[in-house]
């Protein structure tokens, strides 16, 4: 079954799958070492987890049959991340939590979801202060500039405005050019180069950007400051988001350097 609230699971969980690396980091910060049976070979943090829990495949290919022998007793998904037909089978046989995040307050509700679901409420509470705590401070230091943020190439593609990563390049204050565009675009060089960015960033993650890249994009425009930026810290939703301000000033600090 979908849960669409924490008072539909019986007792609290014992035997927790979790299918979103960003969500088993937080399982992990909540203190659910002992509950949290199998990951995704994505869910590299912690590490000691990527080391020695069950992995159930990867989030888009997921072992339906060996989750099954797992007899989980709470899944952990995503819309975005896992495949719709593999969730429906799993939630015919087991509680599934549907996350759906696009913005930072839909990884706050997530972290108290996540919290309420569990076992750990106050856990929950807690890091968001901390997040809050440390998000508000950022917003206090910052003037936006326009950036460009790219996840691929060839075609090289950036994100738009619906997406958590935009949100969250608003709040470190990088002003997503293309946040009137659809979620994840399609986009060329020479459309870079009319639009004239102050700085583009290119992540880390889902396309491995190496300096290299930024070489050859520095030819076209010259005059515009280009950035690897840690992928994990503009995507993962989850307790990543109490380290992510500080990076955020980090990487403001190079484009000024």
């Amino acid at each position: 079954m979908f849960i669409t609230s924490p008072t539909e699971l019986n007792n609290i969980p014992k035997r927790i799958v979790s299918l979103v690396p960003s969500q088993t980091e937080l399982l992990a910060h909540l203190g659910l070492e002992k509950e949290t049976i199998g990951i995704t070979k994505f869910c590299v943090h912690p590490e000691e987890w990527f080391r020695t829990k069950t992995r159930i495949g990867g989030t888009k290919n997921v072992d339906i049959e060996k989750i099954i022998s797992l007899n989980p007793d709470l899944i952990l998904c995503n819309k975005e991340e896992n495949k719709k037909e593999q969730v429906d089978i799993l939630s015919e046989k087991f509680p599934v939590d549907m996350s759906d995040v696009c913005t930072y307050q839909d990884a706050l509700q997530m972290i108290t979801d996540v919290g309420l679901l569990t076992g750990k409420a106050e856990e929950a509470k807690e890091l968001n202060y901390l997040i809050n705590a440390e998000f508000e401070q950022l917003s206090q230091e910052i003037k936006k500039i326009r950036t460009a943020y790219l996840i691929w190439k060839d075609p090289y593609m950036t994100i738009g405005g619906d997406t958590f990563i935009s949100d969250m390049m608003e709040k470190a204050g990088f002003e997503n050019i293309y946040k009137e565009r659809e979620r994840y675009p399609e986009i060329n060089i020479s459309e870079l180069t009319q639009l004239q960015p102050e700085v583009i960033l290119l992540s880390s993650e889902p396309y491995p950007f190496k300096e290299k890249h930024i070489q050859e994009i520095q030819t076209f425009l010259p005059g515009v400051k280009i950035l690897l930026a840690d992928g994990e810290m503009f995507s993962w939703y989850g307790s990543r988001m109490l380290y992510a301000p500080r990076y955020f000033k980090e990487l403001r600090k190079q484009i000024y350097s």
